[in-house]
């Protein structure tokens, strides 16, 4: 996997994102009346569009569940956005992946303008070549948007010289609609049975078997 440009996913990758997630989708379903106090059902909305999730997990209509993501980015906007830390030994794995001439980018499903606020807080955007994510208005809003456009803008037209490190299935799927070879990492929010059943070309337990793979 020793390949020139990483595309980094954020959620359950470089963050976890857990408690500011989860907590403001309890608020956005409150709006509702649905008082949703199983932990795991609102871990599921980590990693995939928030719409389709309202709508797969709660039966909303788009209608619904576009009123719901406004709930969700009421909360989200001033205090979820922040609630979240940086993964052990993802900092120095990005100094280093750096400083041996690779070139980092950031594509993530999150908003854009929220990614760079969480990546300027936590000190992780000057490791970084680009970042891509969606819209607020939903433009990418699917991650092999954010892959491609990535991609695009960064004038990479060799695939093989890239490959896509996240930890859910819409990571994979994302890279492989784009041609790209996709790092599953088990750190963060999908398990084994998850990245294997949807291709991931290796999987990774930790963030140090990571910088291996990435033989910096």
């Amino acid at each position: 996997m020793n390949r020139k440009y990483l595309l980094f996913d954020l959620d359950g990758t470089l963050t976890d994102s857990e408690e500011g997630i989860t907590k403001c989708v309890a608020y956005a379903l409150e709006h509702f009346g649905i008082h949703e106090t199983d932990q795991g059902m609102l871990r599921k909305f980590i990693g995939p569009p928030l719409m389709d999730s309202f709508m797969e997990y709660y039966g909303f209509s788009e209608e619904m569940a576009l009123e719901a993501t406004e709930k969700y980015r009421e909360r989200f906007g001033k205090i979820g956005l922040f609630e979240n830390t940086v993964y052990e030994g993802i900092p120095q794995l990005l100094a280093e992946l750096q400083a041996s001439g690779k070139k980092l980018i950031l594509a993530t499903s999150k908003p854009l303008m929220y990614a760079k606020k969480i990546m300027e807080r936590h000190g992780l955007a000057k490791y970084f070549y680009d970042m891509q994510g969606p819209e607020m208005d939903g433009t990418r809003n699917r991650k092999e948007e954010v892959v491609a456009y990535a991609l695009q803008v960064n004038h990479i037209e060799d695939v093989t010289e890239a490959v896509m490190i996240g930890d859910r299935l819409h990571d994979i799927v994302g890279a492989r609609a784009c041609g790209l070879d996709c790092i599953g990492v088990l750190y963060g929010f999908g398990d084994r049975e998850e990245l294997e059943h949807y291709g991931a070309t290796q999987i990774v337990e930790t963030v140090e078997e990571l910088g291996r793979i990435l033989e910096i």
